[in-house]
């Protein structure tokens, strides 16, 4: 089933996990993947750009757990899996917002897999690296050349790896409050 929810909305969020409950009984696997960048230097970096990545890559983050916890809770059952980005450990020029975003992705996930274990319910962070997808390809070639020096392999990560890495994560039993690093840069 294909539904419209934006994440920056809490009323929306909690709408899509109601129609989700509703249908299946429960929520077994969230995957947090909703994200953008508007990079800029932190000089010049507006407000509203700094507000807009925080919004979507925090906030829509907080919303979409807080709603599926309370499902899950339930169930005594489910994992979340936040994806998050190397930036968000080693920072990057430019991207004061999105590393931000991301680092306090990285903390969310360690808080709620600690408060949440009690309920059965895993959360785990993964890190993808560089992907030549739709947001990836929009960086300059400056930068993907930077990205592909940094990268021990050359090469960007692979999203049919990454997506069955996330695949197997969502069945493992035992593991919680982990941050995998699937970035050949080495952090």
């Amino acid at each position: 089933m294909l539904f419209r929810a934006d994440v920056k909305s809490s009323a929306d969020v909690d709408a899509l996990m109601d129609i989700a409950e509703s249908k299946w009984g429960t929520v077994d696997v969230l995957v947090n993947n909703a994200g953008i960048t508007k990079d800029e230097l932190l000089r010049r970096m507006t407000e509203d750009d700094w507000e807009a990545v925080l919004d979507v890559n925090l906030k829509g983050v907080f919303y979409c757990c807080r709603a599926v916890s309370r499902i899950m809770s339930k169930n005594n059952q489910g994992h979340i899996i936040n994806i998050s980005s190397i930036v968000g450990i080693q920072g990057r020029r430019g991207q004061a917002n999105y590393s931000a975003s991301k680092a306090g992705l990285i903390g969310l996930t360690k808080s709620l897999a600690k408060e949440l274990g009690q309920n059965n319910i895993q959360v785990n962070a993964v890190l993808p690296g560089y992907m030549t997808t739709e947001m990836g390809g929009a960086v300059s070639k400056t930068v993907q050349d930077r990205i592909f020096q940094e990268n021990v392999l050359g090469r960007p990560a692979n999203p049919q790896e990454v997506a069955e890495f996330i695949y197997c994560l969502s069945h493992m039993s035992s593991v919680s409050g982990q941050v995998f690093n699937l970035d050949s840069r080495i952090i």
